[in-house]
């Protein structure tokens, strides 16, 4: 049997249904929760936020007026607080130098420009680029995370050796380039990650398991 990436979709979306994914209240938060979460548990970033909400840091202007050591314990929840202080900071001089502190303005700017933009910001990488585009600029580009990556490489459906643009492609590909669509299918594969595709697999009760190769988990995996 051959299995499309709709028929994943279809089984993830039965057994879960929509997902309400990313957890925000403005695309600003989205944008500082993407640099947050790298290299920790969601669990931890919302600490951190809930810090900067408390102190009234969640808008461009206030953050970017407040001092690094300051920031620092803020956001010390998050982990590595110290660089990802340094990353938000790099962030936000780019908004400000480029886009004139305006959010607005910087998601007006076309897709593959502003993703190059990013990219050349010390400390963002594609995911959290990427996270940037389709959930707080709300442009269709699709996410690569470690679940997404595990649960396509230990079900066969994608070479060991693939890396994040060639999977992100694979998708890109396949699906039609859908804000809606490629949030919820992220969503979702971050989901049955979470349950079942972890470092340890958990295959018991997956929605996915029957797909596995006849002689099981592909493995190494990252």
């Amino acid at each position: 049997m051959t299995v499309t990436l709709d028929d994943i979709y279809q089984r993830l979306y039965q057994a879960y249904g929509p997902q309400h994914w990313w957890p925000a209240e403005s695309p600003f938060e989205v944008m500082i929760g993407a640099v947050l979460v790298q290299n920790t548990a969601w669990n931890n970033v919302s600490l951190a936020i809930e810090n900067l909400r408390e102190a009234n840091l969640l808008t461009p202007q206030a953050l970017h007026r407040t001092a690094p050591a300051e920031l620092e314990q803020l956001i010390r929840p998050a982990g590595y607080f110290r660089m990802k202080t340094q990353r938000l900071r790099n962030l936000l001089d780019y908004l400000f130098n480029q886009h004139d502190g305006s959010l607005e303005q910087m998601f007006a700017t076309d897709l593959e420009t502003l993703r190059t933009d990013l990219l050349a910001i010390n400390g963002i990488g594609p995911e959290t680029a990427d996270s940037i585009l389709l959930y707080a600029a709300n442009k269709p580009i699709f996410v690569v995370d470690t679940y997404t990556n595990r649960v396509l490489k230990r079900h066969g459906w994608m070479e060991y050796e693939a890396d994040y643009h060639a999977i992100q492609d694979h998708f890109q590909a396949a699906l039609e380039p859908h804000v809606n669509l490629y949030n919820e299918y992220h969503a979702l594969l971050v989901r049955v990650g979470h349950l079942h595709c972890r470092k340890k697999p958990n295959c018991d009760e997956c929605p996915l398991a029957e797909w596995l190769p006849p002689a099981g988990i592909v493995e190494p995996c990252a």
